[in-house]
């Protein structure tokens, strides 16, 4: 083959490869928006953040602006990771399709080389394989809400369907409409003795000045020009549907709300829905459907059970009011809020199921991939809860409707959103942020907090008071699942205390709030006010303080007030 052929070659393989990764992003897109599977793209990025340790993960944080930034940056990476594989393989093709192994064995349906069809069929069967066992972990993933055992199979099967089909078949075919075949005579020769169909073999070519003769000349393929065009036609064609699906998934995406805090001096005793605050993993949240989505209990239990939707509202309502935080939550900052739940009671699920004895820890998988674990014990409290109700409304999707799971005394990762599984085993199972080293211990320490006058960067109040003046102060104080006695607060940091006064006691479950009134100094200047609490055990909050890492944040919250 001579160089100028085989660079065209190459390039009929590129435009090949193009079409077929074209296509190969439709069919994930596709997959992601009407079958809720999980594309590789973003399966991968799931599957490697719990590997990463807490120093890289934030180490990474930084480096791309925040959560939603790294999510973009995976997102990004694993589509440029499958387009570029997607035309590596195009190139590699017409080697393997062209070569003197493929001539021997022939032309099979619609002219595509046996070889080649064998090499492809080959190719994507290992590339599937290695993305299940890769993958296994989070192949759980269904954003349309079905259990972890039927996510498995839907997720294997589109993989299959779209590496075999999607990628694999389409590229020989695109190859295939490509290129044109000619003789053997008019193309390059061949090796002597090459068997041929029927026996014959082809003459040797010593001084490449005269063709080389068969009986029965080989076809070879020929780029044609005028193909490689409608080639990339057929590729517009492809990533119209996929652009069209992918801004609606876009539109869908969690970078609005990410993060979004609930604090500043309106914020009221219990939360409202669309003020709750929010935090999520993913890119694009599930939008499970209430018709498909399924519990399934399983594990080390006598009967495992699957539930739907209307199973567990036929069940007795249980209603409680609490409050969740996350464990990423800031002194002074607002990744918490209170609502009143109403749902089921776990262990009544668990009692239905029969744990068996040996139980250590419940293991939880989310529809959107996500699996944390939580004691048995813990499993078995009566304040835990399965629940499809806030605040007297359907759950919000955005806060894990249509079933979320609510752990009073733990952080909120603890409380699955979106809630698919439980499986209950004899072993100490490791959640997704666990694995990266958070924890060990995932409850909350005791703390109080200023929100009014409002409070900028959590140290300091947005607008100057007036000397003299006397205002009044508001903050919130919590203590997980253990209640708040008491609460007091300083005007000179720490040096003298006082009490205040409770304006909305909550329960053990909740948050405090409460308010004081303080007489501003009549000097000019800088002063730091402070509060503190004691929790329902008598244990007081702790005055040093700790960032998030690894187990959440625990001291004062030191304001400072500017006096004019």
């Amino acid at each position: 083959m001579t160089t100028q052929r085989r660079l065209l070659t190459l390039g009929s393989g590129l435009v090949a490869g193009l079409v077929a990764t074209a296509s190969l992003i439709l069919f994930m897109i596709v997959g992601r928006y009407f079958l809720g599977v999980t594309p590789p793209p973003e399966a991968i990025p799931d599957r490697t953040a719990p590997l990463l340790s807490i120093e890289t993960f934030f180490g990474l944080f930084n480096d791309y602006g925040g959560y939603n930034g790294l999510k973009k940056f995976g997102i990004q990476a694993g589509t440029t990771g499958v387009v570029v594989a997607g035309l590596l393989a195009g190139l590699v093709y017409p080697l393997i399709a062209e070569s003197v192994r493929a001539r021997r064995a022939g032309l099979g349906a619609l002219g595509v080389p046996k070889h080649g069809l064998r090499f492809i069929l080959g190719a994507t069967l290992v590339l599937w394989l290695a993305s299940v066992i890769f993958l296994w972990p989070v192949l759980v993933t269904s954003f349309i809400g079905l259990p972890p055992f039927d996510a498995r199979l839907v997720t294997m099967g589109w993989y299959l369907v779209t590496y075999v089909l999607g990628y694999g078949v389409v590229l020989l075919l695109a190859y295939r409409l490509i290129t044109a075949r000619i003789p053997a005579t008019n193309a390059d020769p061949v090796r002597a003795s090459t068997p041929l169909a029927g026996g014959a073999t082809l003459a040797t070519e010593h001084g490449g000045t005269r063709p080389a003769i068969a009986r029965h000349p080989l076809p070879v393929a020929q780029p044609v020009g005028r193909r490689a065009v409608l080639g990339l036609i057929v590729t517009g064609i492809l990533l119209l549907p996929s652009w069209s699906l992918f801004r609606r998934l876009y539109g869908m995406a969690t970078f609005s709300y990410d993060g979004r805090p609930y604090s500043g001096p309106d914020v009221q005793p219990i939360t409202p829905n669309t003020q709750f605050y929010s935090v999520t993993k993913n890119v694009v949240d599930p939008r499970v459907s209430t018709d498909l989505w399924r519990l399934d209990v399983f594990g080390l239990v006598n009967t495992p059970r699957v539930y739907s939707y209307e199973d567990l509202l036929a069940v007795t309502p249980y209603q409680q009011e609490s409050t969740l935080m996350c464990i990423s939550n800031r002194i002074g900052s607002g990744l918490m809020s209170n609502a009143v739940w109403t749902g089921v009671q776990l262990r009544t699920l668990l009692n239905e199921a029969g744990v068996q004895d040996g139980a250590l820890e419940v293991k939880l998988y989310g529809a959107d991939g996500y699996v944390d674990t939580f004691a048995i014990e813990k499993a078995t409290d009566p304040t835990t809860m399965l629940v499809y109700s806030m605040n007297g409304e359907p759950l919000p999707q955005r806060n894990g409707g249509p079933m979320r799971l609510i752990v009073p005394g733990l952080f909120g990762e603890k409380n699955i959103k979106w809630i698919t599984g439980i499986e209950v085993v004899d072993y100490d199972a490791k959640g997704f942020y666990e694995q990266q080293g958070w924890g060990p211990n995932f409850a909350p320490y005791t703390r109080s907090d200023f929100f009014s006058p409002r409070v900028v960067s959590n140290t300091r109040f947005a607008d100057p008071v007036r000397a003299g003046q006397t205002i009044t102060v508001k903050g919130r104080a919590f203590a997980g699942d253990r209640g708040i006695r008491s609460v007091e607060f300083s005007p000179d940091d720490g040096q003298t205390w006082q009490p205040v006064r409770v304006t909305y006691p909550g329960t053990d479950l909740t948050w405090l709030y409460w308010e004081t009134d303080w007489a501003v100094p009549s000097q000019p200047g800088e002063y730091v006010v402070t509060s503190r609490a004691v929790d329902g055990t008598g244990a007081p909050q702790i005055a040093e303080f700790q960032d998030t890492v690894p187990q959440g944040a625990h001291g004062y919250h030191r304001v400072t007030a500017t006096v004019e």
